[in-house]
């Protein structure tokens, strides 16, 4: 009895498991939590339904090896009642997909924890067959919007996207700009999955995006951080194309790169534009997103849009001091001429593990930065997904919905009643087949008609007209001399030191007055862990003409 009722709870549990991992669910954005906070909640959820599952399995073992019947009744599968071998089938895949996501093993061998998480179709399949249609409903509505966005998903990564540019720049980072359509809408918190085709046809991973909707219309650019063997690939890959020979004759095609990318996902609402006074607290690549916040400030102040933010500090930690080039990717001056005059702008870097700049000024960034630009003018991202068209996920939502209804009610009028059919394991497998057909025949019908929407209305825009801003790929051969004619004056660079929180925290009200202050950090988790105790303890203890500090992590970790 009690292994029963410990099935039915984690059965509740199941009904919620897959709602946060559904990247772009209409749910997640209906509630404003993003993908990458939202993962948290599918972790606890996932401990406790596996705990509660595997006490589920373990006390029915107990009981049938005190009966003495324990590999008669693992083995048996009843067409009346639940069906005991698929469920242990089922409890065999969850237990791998968890053992496998601790941790311990996830920073061991992501790819053993991504590439075993796939089991995740025998898991749902095994619990259909195990508890029959009625019981597996309970938990059938959270798994059928999981279904919804994985299919949308994969219709949107299956189109080759061309990487405009490619460069590698000497700190060991890539800069990838990658086509889209110029009716695809994100804001500068937005991260993508990234694919490269060249690399694994399996593999996908995380980035932050470093441009802002308005550096242009077609291209989106990232920051990718060679941290692993997937990102020493890449970097190497673009080395070698940039140092290949010419092709010896027009006909003969230049190689290039292609990607495929899922996304934009993240926060509808460019929260980095509620406060008149922001704080942005970087580690490392951590930057990247920061990079296109300042862009789409100085874009807004330059043309007038609605902007609050007019006092800034970035707080950047890096290790060694060949990572500050990565400011000089963009030409704050040129986005906004005079932007000192409209905005209050400070850059603190912190090189933590250098006690001394280098002996000869500009040393560090004197490296000739690899470059590839295709330029070829192969296809944008696709819309499907993301911070897409709200009208086509609902449509594509209700009628993938309304289509499972009714092929489940023919089906129960047209064969299982007339057909008296009673098997709980089949019935059960029907009802994950309806599931299924809907997603793929009724939405697919709508994604289709998405599809074609997408292309007339890029065929209504100039495909040709200013694809790039002039200068948004050009090489950039002396970073030093345009690192310093931006930033030199806006700039404090400290050697051999971490930041203190405290202290900067401490002379904000002083500086900007007593305004509510936003503060947003991406980096490591010991960097986040530090800015919220020290927000948490000036929060609790402040007074009433004391600023209040509004913290937000951009950081995550799948």
């Amino acid at each position: 009895m009690m292994g029963g009722h410990l099935g039915s709870m984690g059965l509740y549990c199941m009904a919620f498991l897959f709602l946060p991992v559904a990247r772009g669910s209409v749910l997640l954005r209906f509630i404003n939590i993003p993908f990458e906070h939202a993962t948290r909640y599918h972790v606890w959820l996932g401990h406790l339904t596996m705990v509660l599952f595997t006490l589920h399995g373990l006390l029915y073992v107990v009981g049938w090896a005190m009966e003495g019947n324990l590999l008669h009744k693992l083995l048996s599968w009843k067409d009346i009642g639940v069906a005991i071998l698929p469920g242990v089938i089922s409890l065999v895949a969850g237990l791998l997909m968890w053992v496998t996501s601790l941790p311990p093993v996830r920073k061991w061998n992501f790819e053993l924890f991504f590439y075993t998480h796939q089991l995740y179709v025998v898991f749902v399949l095994g619990l259909a067959l195990h508890v029959g249609d009625f019981i597996f409903s309970m938990a059938a509505g959270g798994i059928f919007l999981f279904m919804l966005d994985r299919f949308l998903r994969l219709c949107q990564s299956r189109r080759t996207v061309d990487i405009i540019s490619a460069k590698s720049l000497p700190c060991g980072t890539v800069e990838l700009v990658l086509s889209k359509p110029g009716n695809l809408r994100y804001n500068a918190l937005s991260f993508v999955f990234l694919q490269i085709r060249e690399l694994s046809w399996l593999q996908w991973h995380p980035f932050s995006v470093s441009s802002s909707p308005l550096d242009g219309k077609y291209h989106l650019s990232i920051l990718i951080k060679v941290l692993g063997e997937w990102t020493a690939r890449l970097r190497g890959s673009i080395m070698n194309i940039s140092e290949a020979e010419q092709p010896a004759s027009p006909s003969q095609p230049r190689p290039k790169i292609t990607a495929s990318v899922e996304g934009p996902y993240g926060h509808e609402a460019p929260y980095h534009l509620m406060y008149e006074n922001l704080i942005l607290v970087a580690g490392g690549i951590g930057i990247s997103p920061f990079l296109a916040i300042l862009s789409d400030i100085l874009h807004r102040v330059n043309e007038g849009r609605p902007c609050l933010p007019r006092n800034i500090l970035i707080v950047w930690a890096v290790k060694r001091s060949n990572e500050l080039p990565l400011l000089s990717t963009m030409d704050l001056e040129s986005i906004c001429p005079y932007f000192y005059d409209k905005l209050n702008l400070e850059i603190s870097i912190y090189v933590t593990r250098e006690s001394d700049p280098p002996l000869e000024e500009g040393d560090i960034h004197n490296v000739t930065v690899s470059s590839v630009c295709p330029m070829s003018k192969g296809c944008g991202m696709s819309v499907l997904v993301g911070t897409g068209d709200s009208i086509w996920s609902g449509l594509y939502v209700i009628s993938s919905t309304v289509g499972f209804v009714i092929s489940l009610g023919i089906l129960y009028i047209f064969y299982i009643n007339p057909c008296s059919i009673s098997t709980w394991w089949y019935k059960g497998l029907l009802f994950f087949g309806c599931m299924l057909a809907s997603v793929v025949i009724f939405g697919g019908l709508v994604v289709g008609l998405w599809h074609l929407w997408e292309k007339k209305i890029s065929a209504r825009e100039e495909y040709e007209e200013n694809r790039l801003k002039p200068g948004m790929v050009q090489h950039n051969e002396d970073a030093v001399n345009l690192f310093q004619k931006n930033h030199t004056s806006i700039t404090t660079i400290q050697y051999g030191s971490r930041p203190d929180f405290k202290e900067i925290f401490g002379s904000i009200s002083e500086h900007w007055g007593y305004a509510d202050v936003g503060v947003i950090i991406c980096g490591p988790p010991t960097l986040e862990t530090s800015v919220a105790r020290e927000i948490r303890s000036r929060n609790l203890k402040r007074e009433s003409h004391h600023p209040v500090f509004h913290f937000h992590s951009h950081a995550f970790d799948l």
